[in-house]
């Protein structure tokens, strides 16, 4: 019996972006991830999924979801963890991340959310140079066959679309 491939080309993109890159604790906490790209560019928030921005952070979506709907928020300033951020920045990251669970409850209605930060590599960080903390949005059943058997995971909108509906919510969400 043989394998069947699911094709998915978008990955790509991400495992090429996978070198080893300074981590921001060796580094002086210098850029170059996709991140700070993202904040030094205001302009292009919509073609790089930037949601909201606050003094200090951004909410984006995840180009690469576990599921629909998950967003990352991010402080502006490329750091490690979150010991190098002073006192507002760490207010401004959670205030978003509020503001972005309750963004998933307007717009989505998941029955569960899952908020998480992966902080060096060995703890699952995938860019362990600029903190970022996760918003999965769940639903019962949403891991299915397809993750336990073929490893692999069905994201049911485009990210454009998700986008689009987020967006479309956030005013609201914001004046609440």
């Amino acid at each position: 019996m043989s394998d069947a491939n699911l094709w998915a080309p978008w990955r790509m993109q991400y495992i090429r972006g996978l070198g080893d890159k300074p981590d921001a604790k060796t580094s002086g906490g210098g850029g170059g991830s996709f991140l700070a790209d993202y904040w030094a560019s205001p302009e292009k928030d919509r073609e790089n999924m930037v949601l909201h921005r606050s003094v200090h952070a951004m909410i984006l979506l995840n180009r690469y979801p576990y599921t629909n709907g998950h967003l990352m928020v991010a402080p502006g300033r490329a750091v490690a963890d979150l010991t190098m951020l002073g006192r507002e920045e760490r207010a401004d990251l959670m205030e978003l991340i509020v503001l972005a669970e309750r963004l998933l409850t307007a717009a989505m209605n998941p029955q569960g959310v899952n908020i998480g930060i992966n902080i060096g590599k060995c703890a699952g960080a995938g860019l362990p140079g600029h903190l970022h903390v996760h918003l999965v949005p769940r639903w019962a059943g949403d891991t299915n066959f397809m993750s336990v058997i073929g490893s692999v995971r069905v994201v049911p909108q485009a990210l454009e679309e998700v986008y689009e509906e987020l967006a479309g919510v956030l005013p609201k969400v914001i004046s609440d």
